[in-house]
Formats: C-alpha cells, sequence, structure tokens
C-alpha cells in the first residue's frame, strides 16, 4: 500500500457520521492489541482553548526532558498534523503500516453496518503511534464533550475541562450544567481535575468529578475587556481560586503573565496573547507539575516556546494581520478582547464557517467590524458564503462583500486595508488554514536529470503508479514541487497542459480541507505565461502566481541588502574559543591564538569569522552563560575591525546580545530559536539569524529520528522557524537557513541533504551547510573529526548546488574550492 492509498483509506471514513460512545474505538484498539492500556495520558476538554492548552502542556513537559505524544484535531494542511511525537508529525511509512493492520477489520465492520469513523480511527492511530514510540505521556485533545468521546477510552493520569459554553447541544444538552457535566467525566481517578471553569459550570464540574484544581484570573492589568455575553461560565469569582493567573498585557508579539499556585509562582511570556490564554497556560503549568517533577523555569521556557498556529497568530503589523481559528460565540469573543490590545483604525473581517454554527452570535460577539468579507472554505461542510454575509448584515453595521474563496478574500481585505487597519482571518481553522498557506506553501525545486529522478520526484508527491509512469519523460527543464487546494491543482494542471507544460496531482482524494501536493513541470517560458494567466484569477491564484514568480526569479526586485552571500557561496571560517571541540578544540582558547587564527583566515579569503565558545560535540557539557561570554567577548571585540563579518555561534540570547556588543554582525543559532529570545535579538539589532535544523545540542548520537524524505521533512520543520524570525522582523533575505549536517541525522541522510541543497531554495533565504570534518565523510574513507579532503569535495558540491555560506575549518582550501565552482559558472570573470 502507498501512503496515498493509505490516506485515501482513512478519509473515506468520513462518510460515517459522528457518533457518541466509546464502544467502538475500544473494539478497534483491541483489534490493535489495546495500545492504550498501559500509556500515560492527560486528556483535555472545554468549549474553547483546549488545543492551546494541550500545545503548552506538551512544550513543556518536552522542556522537561520527556518524549512526549500530541493528538489534537482538526489540522490545518496535513492530516499528519494531529499525531505527533517530539513536535514531528507521524511519518508516512507509519500511516501506511497502521491501515494495513486495520483495513481487514475495517472492512469487515463496514460490511456488518458498523464502521468506525473518521475520529474513532484516527483516535486509534494517535493510541497506537504512542505505543509505537513508547512516549513517556499522551497529551489528548478531546474531540466533543468527554463522557462519550473516543479519546475517553484511556484512564487519565490528568484531566482538564478549560471553559464551558454552549456547544453541541443536539449531542451535550441544551444547557451549560449538561454540557459541563458531560465534559467533567474526563476527571482522572487518582488526581484533581483541573479547570478554569467558574459559576454554574464549575459546580456542574465539582459534582460530577469531586476532587478539583480552579485555575482563574485574579487580576488583569490594562483596559483589556472581560465580560462575556456569549452563554459561557457565569464567572462567579465568590470563592480564591487555587491557581491564580495575571495578565499583565501585551509585550511586543508577547502576552505577559504572572501564574501562582500554594507553593509556586512564576512569570513569564507567551507567544499566544490574550487573558484567556493566561488561563490555558495556567491549566498547562498545573497539569505538567501533577504529571511530572518540572520546576518553575522549565515550565516559564516551555510556555513560551509553545507556538500554535492559528491561534491569535499575529502575521503582519502593516496593517495588522490577524488569524485565528475561533468558531463559536465565546472563541470569537475572546479574540475581539484581544484585539482590543492592539491600536488600529478599521477592522476588516475575513470569515468562513461551518454549516453547524451560530453565525448570528458569531456576529454578534464581534459586531465593531467594519468591513466583512464572507467566504466559503474549500470543504464539504463549510457554509455557504451568502448565508456567512446574511447573519453579519444583520447583525452589524459592517460593510458586507462577498467571495467563494477565503484566499481571494482575504486579498479583497488586504487591498482595502490601510497600513494602520487589522485584517482578522477567523470562523474556522479551514479558512486559518487556506489564509495561512500564502505563508508556509512549499515551492521546492527539484534536481531532475534522468528519467529516473523524474520518477521519483513526481511518486514522492503521491502520484499514483500510472500518472508517474505516464509523466516522467515531461519533468524537464524547472520542477516545482508544492501543496495546493484541489481545486488549485485542478486549474494549474489544466493551464500548464494549455502551455505545453505539466503539471503532476498527488492521488490523495476524498479531501475535504486536505491540500494536495503537486510537482509542476515547464519551461521558464511556460511558466512565465503561467502566472500571467493566474493573475486576477480566484481561488487564490493571483497569490499563487506572486510565489510562483519569487520562487524562479521572475521579475523579481533585487536584495537591498550587501551581504557576502550575494555575490557568490561566502566562506564562513570557524573559529572555536573552547578547549574541547570536536576538531579543532583546545587550539585558540587564548585570545591571542585566536585572534591570530583570525588574522589567517582573513588572508585566506574568508568572508565570516563565526566564533563559538560551547562545544556542540556528542556528550558536550552546558556551558555556563557566564563562562562562554568570557570565552567569546574578548575575541569578537579584537575581531570586530578585520576585514570580515564576525557570527557568534551560541544557543543563549544572553551571551549573543553581549557578542552583538561587542562587535557581531550575525548570530548562528545551533538550536533552532529553542531560545525564544534569539529572533527578537536579532530584529532588535537588525543582523542576519543564522536558523538551524536541529534534533539535539549538544549531539545526540543515539536520537533516532525517523524520516520519510529527510529533505522534505527538514524544509518542514525548517518552515515554522523561519515564518517565527520573519513574525519577529526579519526579512527573509537576513533568515539564513542550515539542514543541520550530523544534527539528528544518519550519515546516509547527511548525504542526501547535501546532494538536494537546491531544494532549501524553496524558503527564499540564503542557504548554509556545515560540513566541516563531519563524521560522515567515514562513508568515503574519512571520518574520526580529520577529513579535509571529503570537506574540500563537499564545499566544491555545496557551492555548485547553490549554497551561500558553506562553514569550513581550514578556509585556504575551502575558499579555493568555492573559487573553482565560481570560475567554471562564470569564466568571463576571470578576466575581469
Amino acid at each position: 500500500m502507498e501512503f496515498h492509498e493509505a490516506a485515501n483509506f482513512l478519509f473515506d471514513l468520513r462518510r460515517f457520521a459522528l457518533r457518541p460512545g466509546t464502544e467502538a474505538t475500544r473494539d478497534l484498539l483491541a483489534h490493535l492489541d489495546d495500545p492504550h492500556v498501559d500509556l500515560p495520558c492527560v486528556q483535555i476538554a472545554g468549549s474553547n482553548g483546549k488545543g492551546s492548552t494541550a500545545r503548552m502542556l506538551e512544550r513543556t513537559l518536552r522542556e522537561a526532558g520527556l518524549d512526549v505524544g500530541l493528538y489534537t484535531s482538526p489540522h490545518l494542511d496535513d492530516v499528519r498534523e494531529r499525531v505527533t511525537v517530539g513536535g514531528h508529525k507521524i511519518t508516512e511509512s507509519a500511516i501506511v503500516e497502521f491501515a494495513e493492520e486495520i483495513r481487514p477489520y475495517v472492512i469487515d465492520r463496514a460490511a456488518a453496518g458498523d464502521s468506525p469513523t473518521f475520529f474513532e480511527t484516527l483516535t486509534a492511530l494517535a493510541l497506537w503511534e504512542f505505543d509505537r514510540q513508547d512516549v513517556d505521556v499522551a497529551i489528548l485533545e478531546v474531540g466533543i464533550g468527554g463522557k462519550k468521546d473516543a479519546t475517553s477510552v484511556v484512564d487519565p493520569v490528568a484531566s482538564a475541562v478549560t471553559e464551558v459554553t454552549l456547544e453541541h447541544t443536539g449531542i451535550l444538552g441544551d444547557t451549560i450544567d449538561e454540557i459541563a457535566r458531560d465534559k467533567a467525566h474526563v476527571a482522572p481517578d487518582d488526581a484533581p481535575l483541573v479547570t478554569a471553569t467558574t459559576g454554574e459550570a464549575l459546580a456542574a464540574v465539582e459534582d460530577v468529578a469531586g476532587d478539583v484544581v480552579t485555575v482563574d484570573d485574579v487580576v488583569t492589568v490594562g483596559d483589556v475587556a472581560q465580560t462575556d455575553d456569549s452563554g459561557a461560565d457565569d464567572g462567579d469569582d465568590s470563592e480564591d481560586p487555587d491557581v491564580e493567573v495575571a495578565y499583565h498585557g501585551r509585550a511586543g508579539l508577547e502576552g505577559e503573565i504572572s501564574l501562582s499556585g500554594p507553593d509556586w509562582a512564576l512569570e513569564t511570556k507567551l507567544p499566544l496573547i490574550g487573558a484567556h490564554q493566561a488561563r490555558n497556560a495556567g491549566i498547562a503549568a498545573t497539569l505538567a507539575r501533577q504529571v511530572a517533577d518540572v520546576d518553575e523555569a522549565t515550565i516559564a521556557r516551555g510556555l513560551r516556546n509553545a507556538h500554535w498556529p492559528g491561534r491569535f497568530e499575529v502575521m503582519d503589523e502593516d496593517p495588522l494581520v490577524v488569524l485565528d481559528g475561533a468558531h463559536n460565540p465565546g472563541g470569537v469573543l475572546r479574540v475581539a478582547e484581544t484585539l482590543s490590545e492592539f491600536d488600529y483604525d478599521d477592522l476588516h473581517l475575513v470569515v468562513g464557517a461551518m454549516v453547524d454554527k451560530d453565525l448570528r452570535s458569531v456576529a454578534r460577539a464581534i459586531d465593531s467590524v467594519d468591513h466583512v468579507v464572507a467566504c466559503q472554505p474549500d470543504v464539504d461542510r463549510a457554509e455557504d458564503e451568502s448565508v456567512v454575509a446574511a447573519a453579519f448584515e444583520e447583525e452589524t453595521d459592517a460593510e458586507i462583500e462577498t467571495r467563494s474563496d477565503v484566499a481571494g478574500a482575504f486579498d479583497i481585505a488586504l487591498d482595502a486595508a490601510g497600513e494602520d487597519d487589522c485584517v482578522l482571518v477567523a470562523g474556522s481553522l479551514y479558512a486559518v488554514g487556506e489564509a495561512r498557506s500564502r505563508w508556509i506553501r512549499p515551492k521546492i525545486p527539484k534536481r531532475v536529470d534522468s528519467i529516473e529522478s523524474a520518477r521519483e520526484t513526481i511518486e514522492g508527491a503521491h502520484v499514483t503508479d500510472a500518472g508517474a509512469w505516464r509523466m516522467r519523460g515531461k519533468a524537464v527543464h524547472r520542477v516545482l514541487k508544492s501543496r495546493v487546494q484541489p481545486r488549485q491543482a485542478q486549474y494549474l494542471k489544466e493551464e500548464l497542459l494549455s502551455l505545453g507544460g505539466e503539471c503532476a496531482v498527488s492521488g490523495l482524494n476524498n479531501q475535504d480541507q486536505e491540500n494536495l501536493d503537486v510537482v509542476l513541470m515547464a519551461t521558464m517560458a511556460q511558466y512565465r505565461r503561467l502566472c500571467d494567466k493566474l493573475d486576477g484569477q480566484p481561488y487564490g491564484l493571483s497569490t499563487l502566481a506572486r510565489e510562483l514568480r519569487a520562487a524562479l526569479d521572475i521579475q523579481q526586485p533585487d536584495s537591498s541588502w550587501d551581504y557576502p552571500w550575494e555575490d557568490g557561496t561566502a566562506v564562513m571560517g570557524i573559529l572555536n574559543v573552547t578547549p574541547d571541540s570536536f576538531h579543532d578544540g583546545g587550539e585558540y582558547d587564548a585570545v591571542d591564538d585566536a585572534v591570530a587564527r583570525a588574522e589567517e583566515m582573513v588572508a585566506a579569503g574568508v568572508d565570516i569569522i563565526d566564533v563559538g565558545g560551547e562545544s556542540t560535540r556528542p556528550g558536550a557539557d552546558v556551558v555556563p552563560v557566564e563562562e562562554e561570554r568570557d570565552r567569546v567577548v574578548p575575541v569578537i571585540e579584537e575581531l570586530a575591525d578585520m576585514d570580515a563579518l564576525v557570527s557568534i555561534d551560541t544557543r543563549k540570547a544572553t551571551v549573543a546580545r553581549a557578542a552583538l556588543e561587542a562587535g557581531a554582525d550575525i548570530l548562528n543559532d545551533v538550536s533552532g530559536l529553542e531560545d525564544p529570545e534569539m529572533r527578537f535579538l536579532a530584529a532588535e539589532y537588525d543582523v542576519p539569524l543564522v536558523v538551524m535544523h536541529s534534533e539535539a545540542v549538544p549531539v545526540d548520537p543515539d536520537n533516532d529520528v525517523e524520516y520519510d524524505d529527510v529533505v522534505e521533512d527538514v524544509v518542514d520543520q525548517l518552515t515554522e522557524k523561519v515564518l517565527l524570525a520573519e513574525k519577529a522582523g526579519l526579512d527573509r533575505e537576513q533568515i539564513i537557513v542550515d539542514p543541520g549536517l550530523g544534527f539528528g541525522k544518519t550519515r546516509t541522510e547527511n548525504f542526501e541533504l547535501l546532494g538536494r541543497l537546491g531544494e532549501f531554495e524553496t524558503f527564499g533565504c540564503p542557504v548554509l551547510v556545515g560540513h566541516s570534518h563531519k563524521s560522515m565523510f567515514g562513508h568515503v574513507g574519512e571520518g574520526g573529526g580529520d577529513a579535509p579532503n571529503a570537506t574540500v569535495a563537499a564545499t566544491a558540491l555545496a557551492a555548485e548546488r547553490g549554497a551561500d555560506i558553506v562553514r569550513v575549518h581550514d578556509v585556504h582550501e575551502n575558499a579555493t574550492a568555492v573559487k573553482v565552482v565560481q570560475a567554471a559558472d562564470d569564466p568571463e570573470s576571470l578576466d575581469s
């Protein structure tokens, strides 16, 4: 079974309606030998905030060193987002294995008229994967209610109910009391239920669960409105909560909070803004303390790294652009409250919702909107845009427009907005996912130089065997792999065929909101004509045209920066001022020796000197901040006036700030922004930032990461990191991506990354390769920290495949290799 066949099998289960009860899920899990029985699980229920709370808890427990599984729904782009382990999506190969295992059972049950549903099956998938990966704890976001939800097959070690509003009344009951009672059934047997409910809802929860820990805001600093007329909890604060939450307002694009319990307290910032997110953080912190031995510093750092796409996600500031998947009155009211923390003139709302939502109440919750563009997400359950528009016409005084597609509606709102306005996309996560694609859609250039490589590229987009065979000979000139909506894929295929090109489309079907992989194959002239034809078209095709022009360098303006890598491959020389680095430890830990080495590198033609004060070799000890700072700062002060840029190689923002003050020009973060301050620091000083894909720092040789396609998986995981740096205020020309050779990859995977380096051009960012003397060269007869010949050969290959920067120890030899490649590419430059 191929992945597209396995995915189609799962998606086909959507034809079976949702149903309350756990019996079908228990039966399916029994077929899988009950993988959930001994699994430590945390259940999180609630009307709003359960996904954000689950993410905060997951990131906090990972910060504490645990292996954590996370199951959430729905997804924004890829069904694999719903099941993650250690922050990584479940692999395609795992989904194939699961589908093959359950297919006979599901067919048998379907024949008896009792097939498991899509949600029941994905719940089983998550529990099966968490057991297979032997996670320390599994976090489950409850689907609907609690008592009869598929996730309630587990006996949780800890649980929470975030808040309760009127929702799913046909299933859960039509009063707050009934709904709260249903949700409270997630309560664990041996621990108190954690909840942020109040008033009538809290009383119902306590009646069912018995022992509870209450979380609520005691004080909210600032003028953020706290009223609620959405049918949510009553807000009776007659009794003091067990965990107190104080929301201190917005600081840039983060919210400042403080939390305190009976014997603990902390202050931190959240990437998720709003008083409601502070309450969610209080729940997550309380659950973390129930599940594991975590201190306040670990909780604070985990919460600050808990990024959750599509939940009050600020994508731009001129105008303010916010994406939030709020889909019920309570959630929309929270968004409106959080928006009040920002200064803007007019509010432009792009809204697309599902058919089962109370649209009039949603409209009343945000009645101060000035301009509404109603649209219909590309999902079978999406409400028609005219119905959405009618609700807002009745409940608001806004100017109303309609557009059939989300991307087109988003363009209308952006065109109408002034730089001091706000554009909000809300109504459903499906609408948010379609709007968000303009920031994350991959445009991966593929190196296709044979029929066989063409076939592999096309099959990698899950095209059927017959389709790959038919089109493999047409993958000529320029090949791009991307991910688009089904109707966009159909239009691209028709237009490219009319122009003489070709478009191979994934064989996945039964998609609803699922995007599809496509492989575009055309000449540059055909791409230019395609972009011209896409201009002005609906369904987000105009936006796609702009992205294709950028990916293919069609009619793009020159960069406004003046960095050494803009004119060819730049050479970054490694200067380790450490006693224990794997290749040159102890050679340059004295300042005079380091300066002398730097002078040698400048004479040899280095463009950048990368100063590091902490080894990342396997088994290296963590260096205290003060010691690392004392190692690097005196050296950087001496190098600041040399004829080369100076980079600081550190994963600590405190060290990075000291280095920048001493004269450093570039931040090189090998941890991939694990320190949440690093991206803001780079933006504050307006310096380039290297963002590396890293599984463990220092390197963990036992770190067993499973990839479907190491290049595309690394691209996927770096996408959100690049977006975080961009949202902090950096331009793409300043964000340098590093595939992270040697960090969580096998030798074979390292060579795969090196050979397909050109695919990292998808980011529109400079690409750095750090390969010097790596153990990967043991495959070709060199290694053990001493591989000069292989390093030079890899430098030449990297330069030829599009590397903007190579990071090496031996500057003269590697700079010469770069010059040879550049001379071969441009022989006439030798005469200038």
